[in-house]
């Protein structure tokens, strides 16, 4: 197969998918809990949102329902996360804190 007939924005995605794949493991404190929204932000979504792997996702505005479903179920090369992973709480911690509606 010749190299130039897959378009380029194939080879993003691809390298969006193995750096996404890539990410280290976040885990939470001893005792399997995360401690907060923030926490679960920095250790988590910030590994790619705030290094310019994935697009900034604070200050946009977005609505706390769509963050959770984005978490959930995935969107192109972001994976999904499961409630054993990020449980219910704090993942309408993270919502919150993405959509605006809580500093911290």
């Amino acid at each position: 197969m010749n190299h130039a007939s897959i378009p380029r924005i194939a080879y993003g995605c691809l390298a969006a998918l193995a750096l996404a794949g890539a990410a280290p493991v976040a885990l939470a404190d001893s005792s399997g809990k995360w401690q907060s929204g923030k926490e679960v932000y920095d250790k988590v979504c910030g590994y790619c949102h705030e290094s310019g792997v994935g697009p900034v996702i604070t200050g946009r505005d977005l609505p706390a329902d769509y963050i959770r479903y984005v978490v959930r179920h995935g969107n192109r090369a972001m994976p999904s996360f499961r409630p054993s992973e990020i449980d219910d709480d704090m993942l309408a911690a993270v919502a919150r804190l993405v959509s605006g509606k809580q500093v911290q």
